[in-house]
């Protein structure tokens, strides 16, 4: 079963690719507040058309290079104006 994961676009710096900020949280393992931790991966666009700022849902798949092993699947336009 591969993952799925949303986050928003932070960076269109490269060729056919994009880099993901997915936010999370979780409790601390001993005062139990609720922390925002945050990772960055870069995921494939596969011709769909993206801004900075974009909700994507991305989908595991095979390597595409070393550090890139996501594709977009969907986009949600999160962007004022945009539709």
């Amino acid at each position: 079963m591969p993952k799925v994961l949303t986050g928003t676009i932070v960076s269109l710096n490269m060729q056919n690719t994009v880099v993901v900020e997915v936010v999370w949280k979780s409790p601390h393992p001993m005062y139990k507040k609720l922390l925002q931790k945050s990772k960055k991966y870069k995921a494939a666009i596969n011709g769909k058309e993206v801004k900075v700022g974009d909700r994507v849902k991305m989908i595991e798949t095979k390597k595409f290079s070393r550090g890139k092993y996501f594709a977009i699947s969907e986009v949600f336009r999160s962007r004022i104006g945009d539709k």
